[in-house]
């Protein structure tokens, strides 16, 4: 009788500790989801209202929304490991450092995923502290982002690299010419202009100018290119 009074008392026990596991369970998985779905709406009202009205990359969208869902399950996930900020924060080198075989990442670009990044990572390790801070923080680095794509009026220098057939007005003295020349060729207003090899052959020299663009639209590499890629 004793025997099964103590053999009762162990499955009670056991029921009680597998019931409080479930709850931690549940609690911990909706958690989860909580923070996910509140991640997954401010990474989508960045890239979709702030990003996409000026970069018009779609391509870019999929990265975004793909690399915050990856990040965050990833550091969330492994949260329990004690896994340090330092290196959650250094999860974006790993990012930083890619090159695609196509073309580079556009700073603009590169700094929105950065964006992205460190937001995925305060959503998931953003266990300690309350859900008012949380709120601020993503506020305030919305906010940041939407106030700098709302400048208006300021004017962004670019560059341009040209093959440039007059190479009697490519000397210092004909800076001025020259500038003119290619503002008129072009239809954009020229600022500077650098020259690079000269080619006495063919007479034509490598120039790159730099020139004024209110659009501020993201740049590419298309205009690093010296000739037509193999693939066209």
């Amino acid at each position: 009788m004793l025997g099964l009074i103590q053999v009762t008392g162990q499955f009670d026990e056991m029921s009680d500790l597998m019931d409080m596991t479930s709850e931690a369970a549940t609690g911990g998985v909706l958690d989860m989801i909580i923070r996910f779905i509140f991640n997954m709406l401010v990474v989508a009202g960045i890239s979709r209202y702030l990003y996409y009205p000026k970069g018009r990359r779609r391509d870019y969208l999929f990265v975004f929304v793909i690399i915050s869902i990856s990040i965050f399950l990833m550091v969330y996930l492994l949260g329990s490991l004690k896994l340090k900020i330092g290196f959650a924060l250094g999860l974006f080198a790993i990012f930083g450092i890619i090159r695609y075989r196509t073309e580079q990442m556009p700073v603009r670009e590169m700094t929105y995923l950065f964006v992205i990044i460190a937001l995925s990572v305060v959503n998931a390790l953003s266990a300690s502290i309350s859900v008012g801070q949380l709120l601020i923080a993503n506020g305030l680095l919305v906010a940041a982002v939407w106030l700098s794509e709302r400048q208006t009026g300021l004017a962004s220098v670019k560059s341009k690299l040209i093959v440039y057939d007059r190479v009697d007005i490519i000397t210092p003295e004909h800076k001025q010419d020259l500038m003119d020349d290619l503002s008129k060729r072009t239809g954009l207003k020229v600022v500077n202009v650098e020259v690079g090899s000269i080619d006495y052959m063919k007479d034509t020299a490598m120039v790159r100018i730099y020139f004024e663009d209110e659009n501020m639209h993201s740049a590419t590499d298309l205009n690093s290119l010296r000739k037509l890629p193999r693939e066209v």
